[in-house]
């Protein structure tokens, strides 16, 4: 398992420079962000020179990105082309409400995709199924910008139970995980179902059944134990996913996260501030990646026993 952990790091920073590089790259394909600064006046040769100097943009991209480097392996990554403020301080500021969101989101559809994809496996073929299947393939359809929009209108604007916007409360973070979360638990639902099917067929959970073991318990222990396996690597895969989709939902309901600050700062072509703030959610989504691997051998012994099996 050790071994596995060290190749499992080796090959994530590895993944961290491709992503810092193309990033790099990417964000200065996108223009001259002294050019934005200087929108409102005329400024002389002089002052724009003297500004590119100061902001580091002067010296060609290999030297820019090796400074980057230098510096992202001490844990600085730069200041606000805009307001001067450290890259990391913008960031600690703003991901506890981005984390809350999407942890939000996840709960929601965790909470309704595991009962519908139960459901849908053990009464195959019923109405319950049916229902079940309609709403995943509804949960796929829709986009969550789209569904924000509906909350919005149906529980804050015309009946009032919930804030529109903004966060100063939990009930703030009702709406948006929602719109978050229903969109994910469709597919998740689906997955769900798919895998207590092939789990509920096996030997074993005949064998369960035949040693008189109460058929929920036969359910929850023998088999959505072993359909997890597939979950749980589709939720962190789709981790990410959640991630990106708080850049719409924060835009929808106002929220005080980074997909807000970094939609500013693509506008603005603040640099520092776009390359923190993807590196940083790189980090995040491969920590959270490596924890969904090393779960695999908490979730199934034979995992455990094998080491290396988990690749």
């Amino acid at each position: 398992m050790a071994a596995f952990l060290i190749r499992r790091l080796l090959h994530s920073v590895f993944v961290v420079l491709a992503i810092t590089l193309v990033i790099f790259v990417l964000v200065r394909m996108t223009g001259d962000p002294v050019s934005i600064m200087f929108q409102a006046g005329e400024p002389t040769k002089e002052a724009i020179t003297e500004l590119r100097k100061n902001l580091g943009l002067d010296e060609p991209v290999y030297v820019q990105f090796g400074l980057y480097l230098k510096d992202m392996f001490t844990g600085n990554f730069g200041t606000s082309f805009r307001t001067g403020e450290s890259v990391i301080d913008m960031m600690n500021e703003k991901m506890g409400a981005t984390l809350l969101l999407a942890f939000g989101g996840m709960f929601v559809a965790l909470l309704i995709a595991i009962p519908v994809g139960i459901i849908s496996a053990v009464y195959r073929g019923s109405v319950a199924d049916f229902f079940g299947r309609i709403f995943s393939l509804l949960g796929i359809s829709f986009p969550n910008f789209w569904l924000g929009i509906m909350l919005i209108i149906i529980f804050a604007v015309k009946l009032g139970w919930f804030p529109a916007s903004g966060y100063e409360g939990l009930e703030y973070l009702v709406l948006p995980s929602v719109a978050l979360g229903l969109i994910l638990s469709g597919i998740l639902a689906r997955l769900v179902r798919s895998s207590m099917l092939e789990v509920m067929n096996q030997q074993y959970i005949n064998t369960a059944r035949s040693k008189g073991i109460k058929e929920w318990l036969v359910i929850i222990k023998h088999g959505l134990r072993n359909a997890l396996i597939p979950t749980v690597t589709f939720i962190g895969l789709q981790f990410g996913t959640l991630l990106g989709g708080t850049v719409i939902i924060e835009q929808v309901f106002s929220w005080p996260g980074i997909g807000r600050m970094l939609i500013d700062a693509i506008s603005q072509r603040d640099f520092p501030v776009i390359q923190g703030s993807v590196i940083i959610l790189s980090f995040l989504m491969i920590f959270v990646n490596l924890l969904v691997d090393l779960s695999y051998g908490f979730i199934d012994p034979r995992i455990r026993q094998g080491g290396g099996k988990s690749e």
